[in-house]
């Protein structure tokens, strides 16, 4: 009898410590989730700096080394150039952005003060005086310098540990695998390199749907005579990265500032952004996935609802690419290795 009583105790002492040790590690998760997705952004960046790389380097012959130093000279030089052609014409624009959305949600509030459930609204809304009083500005002004210090912090960080591991990924893939049982080794090899593969296809089906996209609402606002265009239409394109909901934040100053033109402009430029949108859903991204990564819609859109809910903006950024690793794990790892199942 002491014999079982002991052997019960054991059982539910092993549990309680299985139990507060997931719980622990959960914790520890949570509060490193932030550097986590960083670090995730750095091997995207990894990547697609190697994919390029290696393009070069079949293409051209060379080692890995200086094909890999090509891309990011070319990269640099490109980007330099970008910014020194645009960015004063973008950066005057985006003055002007600011003051037409600004006369936008003034005419928007008063068509809205028209209707009783419009006052009620604007009651419950902060004042203008709260809004604009002195405190509120410096801590706007502090959160503003303090925001952009930690984005350009996050960005240098996540280039430099990109840049390292694109220069040799193999080392960190063998120093990955050898966290493992050497049984399972080689296994992990596989997987891990598949998931590699798939970033890759999936990044490089993502820009080119993101450049045509830019383009051609560039194109289109400028046929319809919207103000800056040429920011909306970049806009557009860098908030094609994030799928179903970056076209949709995209679309809401492009309206708004067609509304203070006409409604008709309005109603145009929202067809516009619908067209683009169906467009792109369904002759570009299928064009593009015949070649590289297809995920369900729903799926992707539950996946950056879940990591909008964990890590706000930047989990909602990086959550299809999380979604297309997180497929590969499940159909290679528990799939075919735990239930057996052969993929189609």
């Amino acid at each position: 009898m002491q014999a079982k009583e002991r052997s019960f105790t054991r059982n539910v002492a092993v549990a309680v410590g299985i139990v507060a040790l997931a719980v622990i590690l959960l914790v520890l998760l949570w509060n490193i989730l932030d550097a986590l997705l960083l670090i995730f952004a750095a091997i995207l960046l990894a990547v697609w700096l190697r994919g390029l790389a290696d393009f070069i380097s079949d293409k051209m012959r060379l080692p890995p080394g200086w094909s890999l130093a090509i891309v990011v000279l070319l990269l640099s030089l490109a980007l330099t150039a970008t910014i020194w052609l645009l960015a004063p014409r973008i950066a005057a624009q985006t003055d002007q952005l600011s003051q037409r959305l600004t006369i936008s949600a003034q005419q928007l509030t008063g068509e809205i003060s028209r209707y009783e459930w419009g006052k009620r609204l604007l009651e419950k809304a902060p004042t203008l005086m709260q809004l604009t009083g002195r405190g509120n500005i410096v801590g706007r002004v502090t959160g503003i310098f303090s925001t952009t210090f930690g984005l350009i912090a996050d960005v240098v960080l996540v280039a430099f540990i990109g840049l390292y591991l694109a220069i040799d990924p193999t080392v960190y893939l063998r120093g990955t695998v050898r966290l493992f049982p050497k049984t399972s080794r080689e296994r992990m090899t596989a997987v891990l390199t598949e998931i590699g593969t798939t970033l890759r296809r999936w990044l490089f089906g993502r820009i080119l749907l993101m450049i045509s996209n830019g383009v051609l609402t560039t194109l289109g606002l400028w046929l319809l005579h919207v103000p800056l265009a040429l920011t909306l239409g970049v806009v557009a394109g860098l908030l094609n990265f994030v799928p179903n909901i970056g076209p949709i934040v995209a679309g809401i100053p492009a309206v708004l500032i067609a509304s203070t033109i006409s409604p008709t402009h309005a109603l145009y430029v929202l067809l516009l952004y619908v067209f683009l949108q169906n467009l792109d859903g369904y002759v570009f991204t299928p064009l593009v996935q015949e070649r590289t990564v297809a995920l369900p819609p729903a799926l992707t859109i539950v996946a950056q609802l879940l990591f909008g809910v964990l890590a706000g903006g930047l989990g909602v950024l990086l959550a299809t690419p999380l979604t297309a690793a997180t497929v590969v794990l499940v159909r290679r790892l528990y799939l075919e290795d735990v239930l057996g199942e052969t993929s189609g």
